[in-house]
């Protein structure tokens, strides 16, 4: 027996390990059958292109024993296997690069994390988590000899001769306090198929249970079991033409635990500077956490075939939150952490590729079947919306995807018909906000818009008074809120002078009752049936964004006054002129003031103010 020392500081690594590289110590199992699956792949490799190992049985398999009594557990291959300087060299791999230098490197310079990880063969070590002493009983595949290494992980390990049937490696842990849990078929059947159900070999449990007679008591017998746990098929690694829908839609339906079949799906493979492979689906119906801050992500990433996370929000932007799938990239580091995802070179080229595939099945379902797209659009309208405001790079792409209601047609329409619909001289793509559309198809500003006969979409989610001011441009043609002073120039300049000139001591009259209750008070051009309206100015938030940020507890921050356009031919506001006692003035002007704010869908400021100077005006 050949003993050696670590050369590097053993206990900071493993710390370094054990707390930052991994969060979650189940890992340890992932690790192990990683390594296993590797082991086998070059074996495969070899039998298939090197003489000297195609005399060799290549039957892969992968099995997991664990003992309870004794606290151990086993994860065996009949991959490669190893000789003596294999072990040194690819064990020993924690003293050549766990060097103090290796430290200083991770601590200056966290950006190089995933580089310097990535040469540094932290999976197997990830066993000391959960382990006290680890073994590693291996034989290197055509060669008699076998060899066992032994470490307790604290500065030394062993090396020495032992024997092994057949080649490959077995690695068994002695396990401490916290790596009990994992001495159970429970716990282990749950760890494999949650990250290792898609490895391409056999994963088999061994292991011993009560024997029970026909009567359902104990036999006091136990009675061994090896059974196979994964799948051993990455489905999303296999040829499109082998796949029927079936296949994916019983893929989906277990990634996504659903009961319902997707809407769509989109299966890629990218070779060149990157290699990856994606399967993402879209849900028929919105999950139910989709608008909850603390959302579960429906995207798994895997590196060859390996689970890496299923709780990383950064592998697709949020508006795409609803999407469920596999990504599996060939290039990144089995151990990359979620710090180094968001860094990721190779990361952020695939999500990059991904968002774009993504946005264009979405784009070629809305060309083939206008029914199946309007049920997407029912579930995920609005976080598309939330795509305009926080990936610009796409803004056109999502501004072809996402729909309106409008006041031109039933049901959804896209921008480019909006576009189609529109009157010659029409100089902008016209928008009301509100919480209700039928609200919204009765408000007094759409007037002048329908009497022109130019189309108003209807935009009622809460993010549109954020969304709707980032859109920018379709085309060359801006959007332009219809509830903003000024908007109606863009559609008629017309004014007769004189007419404004005979209602402007109307308009002194109600702004002086009103005072500081609004910003202004303006003879509107807009109305034609309605006697008031309320707009804000150019550059105030709407009466909804200062709703929507009141509910977010900052109503300080957007106190808003509005300005009240009222219509100079309407019987209410033509009387005005002959009234003379600032009582009545007061009612009146309070009660266009208040009747408009609510047909707008904004609360009064006081409800039996605004009754009592009601009931006054009936009364007289």
């Amino acid at each position: 027996m050949s003993t050696h020392q670590f050369q590097a500081e053993v206990n900071q690594l493993l710390q370094l390990i054990i707390h930052s590289l991994y969060s979650h110590r189940e890992i340890f199992l992932r690790e192990l059958v990683s390594n296993a699956s590797d082991a086998i792949d070059k074996l495969r490799y070899l039998s298939a292109s090197d003489d000297a190992y195609k005399a060799i049985a290549f039957d892969p398999l992968i099995r997991i024993t664990f003992d309870a009594a004794s606290g151990t557990l086993s994860v065996e291959d009949n991959g490669i296997g190893m000789d003596e300087s294999d072990l040194v060299e690819n064990l020993g791999t924690i003293a050549r690069s766990g060097t103090r230098r290796f430290l200083d490197a991770m601590a200056a310079d966290k950006r190089r994390d995933s580089n310097l990880i990535g040469q540094f063969g932290v999976g197997f070590y990830a066993s000391y988590m959960v382990a006290d002493t680890v073994s590693v009983l291996t034989r290197k595949a055509g060669q008699d000899s076998a060899w066992l290494w032994v470490s307790d992980g604290k500065g030394a390990y062993s090396v020495e001769p032992a024997s092994r049937d057949g080649h490959g490696t077995t690695v068994t842990l002695s396990m401490n306090d916290d790596g009990c849990e994992y001495l159970s078929r429970w716990r282990l059947e749950e760890l494999i198929r949650k990250y290792s159900n898609h490895v391409a070999f056999p994963i088999h449990l061994a292991y011993e249970e009560e024997e029970y007679d026909d009567k359902g008591k104990k036999s006091g017998k136990k009675v061994k079991k090896d059974e196979q746990i994964n799948s051993a098929q990455a489905l999303w690694r296999r040829q499109k033409s082998e796949l029927k829908d079936q296949d994916y839609v019983e893929f989906y339906k277990n990634i996504a635990d659903s009961d319902d079949d997707p809407l769509l799906w989109s299966h890629t493979r990218a070779e060149g500077t990157v290699e990856y492979t994606t399967l993402f689906y879209v849900p028929a119906k919105a999950p139910f956490d989709l608008y909850y801050a603390d959302y579960k992500p429906g995207v798994k990433l895997y590196v060859r075939r390996v689970f890496i996370t299923d709780d990383d929000k950064e592998l697709l932007p949020p508006y795409l939150r609803f999407v469920r799938g596999v990504i599996d990239s060939e290039d990144l580091p089995l151990n990359v952490s979620r710090e180094i995802l968001q860094q990721n070179r190779v990361m952020n080229a695939i999500r990059t590729a991904s968002v774009k595939k993504i946005l264009s099945e979405l784009k070629d379902l809305a060309a083939r079947d206008k029914d199946k797209y309007a049920s997407f659009v029912d579930q995920f309208n609005r976080p598309l919306k939330e795509g305009l405001y926080s990936d610009y790079a796409n803004r056109e792409a999502l501004l072809e995807l996402i729909r309106f209601k409008s006041t031109a047609v039933d049901g959804w329409t896209s921008l480019a018909d909006y576009k189609s619909r529109m009157k010659d001289g029409q100089k902008a793509i016209w928008f009301i906000t509100g919480d209700s559309e039928e609200r919204l198809r009765k408000s007094p500003l759409l007037e002048m818009y329908r009497k022109e006969g130019q189309e108003v979409l209807l935009c009622t989610d809460e993010i549109d008074e954020l969304v709707m001011p980032m859109a920018g441009t379709y085309g060359e043609l801006e959007f332009k809120a219809v509830n903003r002073a000024g908007a109606e120039k863009d559609i008629s300049d017309k004014k007769d002078k004189e007419t404004d000139k005979d209602l402007q001591p109307i308009v002194d009259k109600v702004k002086k009752a009103l005072g500081d209750q609004v910003k202004d008070v303006r003879l509107s051009s807009r109305l034609s049936e309605s006697p008031s309206c309320i707009v804000v100015d150019e550059h105030d938030p709407s009466i909804q964004m200062a709703q929507f940020m009141k509910a977010l507890g900052r109503s300080a921050d957007t106190e808003v006054r509005p300005i009240l356009e009222i219509n100079g031919d309407h019987p209410l506001v033509a009387g005005l002129a002959s009234e003379s006692d600032e009582g009545r003035i007061a009612d009146l002007a309070f009660v266009l003031l208040d009747q408009a704010l609510l047909v707008e869908g904004a609360a009064v400021k006081d409800p039996a103010d605004f009754v009592a100077r009601l009931n006054r005006l009936i009364a007289r």
